[in-house]
């Protein structure tokens, strides 16, 4: 049996302060549909919010992904970001994130249902010895995000994240008699006359370009008027969006086991989504509260972060901002999170359960 305690809640979800894979591990098989997550990355030099050295991280990634895959549905989906880096004072790239790629699915059993290239054109130039000083190496602005599955037929619908026509293509569909003939082309395409016909949107790509720019966001604005520090290491709220779209459906559970600032748990519950979210840094996932406060004026929000940062007992209803409460059995965590939304809505005891949690 392990301690720990529910930080805060919202309608649709948990923040937990504890180490995520011993909370995996207290899951059932088959309960969440969504598992996404950017970890530590696997850098030369050490960080403020944690990472292993490049020699120990495939190992430990390992330990988490293994269970990962226990906890995940048969049609849910594992998304992890990883960065790239380079070999500690070399302009060699490091294979690591390939390496544990491999070893997941040669090892672990998993499918690599789709390599995404997440490309941020915000990213300052780094490393900076190799691209600023010596100048002898392009800027890294490039992100691998794998999208993992325990099945080949994963659940997924590219028709919620469909993106805008080109200008070429709106013209197109407008008088397509104008621009193309249906016809074989040479490279083996059969072009026929429903090449032309309005589908709502344009199939995306395998490389997202999203910029990492939130430096306007409420949540660093209420960070600066507490004097407190942001978590360094956030990805834009778009990134998640992206594969929550795509890959579940509303009510379904969303949990990222680094959750850091808390942007994957916001977003989700932004779509309709449960979700629960992991976290070792007490006062990184206290500080993730101020996402979901976003709407209230500054003398509420700071009683609501100092009761999660300073009493370590202190529980907060984001939304309500119930009594505090302390919690006491470790087996009970969940439950209620797992059912089903359908069996929520047959079952008024199990809402009742979900809904009377200790909050995290």
């Amino acid at each position: 049996m392990f301690e720990t305690k529910f930080l805060y809640k919202t309608r649709k979800g948990k923040a937990v302060v504890g180490d995520s894979l011993e909370l995996m591990k207290s899951m059932p098989d088959n309960s969440v549909n969504l598992l996404m997550t950017s970890p530590p990355f696997a850098l030369s030099r050490p960080k403020e919010y944690g990472n292993k050295d490049q020699a120990d991280y495939i190992d430990w990634i390992l330990e988490f992904t293994k269970e990962v895959q226990r906890i995940i549905t048969e049609d849910g989906s594992f998304v992890i970001d990883l960065g790239g880096a380079y070999q500690k004072g070399s302009p060699i790239r490091s294979l690591y994130n390939y390496r544990l790629l491999i070893r997941m699915c040669d090892e672990q059993g998993w499918k690599l249902a789709e390599e995404f290239f997440w490309y941020n054109p915000a990213k300052l130039p780094s490393p900076i010895e190799w691209v600023n000083k010596r100048k002898i190496r392009a800027k890294d602005s490039v992100n691998t995000v794998w999208w993992l599955s325990k099945s080949d037929f994963p659940k997924a619908d590219v028709k919620n994240v469909l993106t805008e026509y080109s200008d070429r293509m709106k013209k197109l569909i407008k008088d397509s008699s104008k621009y193309y003939k249906p016809k074989m082309r040479p490279s083996g395409h059969d072009i026929s006359e429903s090449f032309g016909i309005d589908n709502g949107g344009a199939i995306p790509s395998n490389l997202l370009q999203i910029p990492n720019t939130e430096s306007n966001s409420q949540y660093l604005k209420y960070c600066k008027d507490l004097g407190i520090k942001g978590h360094p290491a956030r990805f834009p709220s778009k990134l998640p969006e992206f594969f929550i779209k795509f890959l579940t459906d509303e009510n379904d559970l969303v949990l990222d086991i680094f959750a850091g600032s808390n942007t994957t748990g916001w977003t989700a519950q932004q779509l309709g989504r449960r979700w629960l979210a992991f976290e070792l840094d007490h006062q990184y996932l206290s500080a993730s509260v101020l996402r979901f406060l976003d709407k209230e004026p500054f003398e509420d929000v700071r009683p609501k972060y100092e009761m999660l940062q300073l009493d370590k007992n202190a529980e907060v209803d984001a939304e309500e901002f119930l009594e505090q409460q302390v919690l006491s059995e470790p087996p009970t965590l969940f439950a209620g999170t797992f059912a089903s939304s359908k069996t929520q809505r047959k079952d008024p005891s199990l809402q009742k359960s979900m809904h009377s949690q200790p909050s995290k």
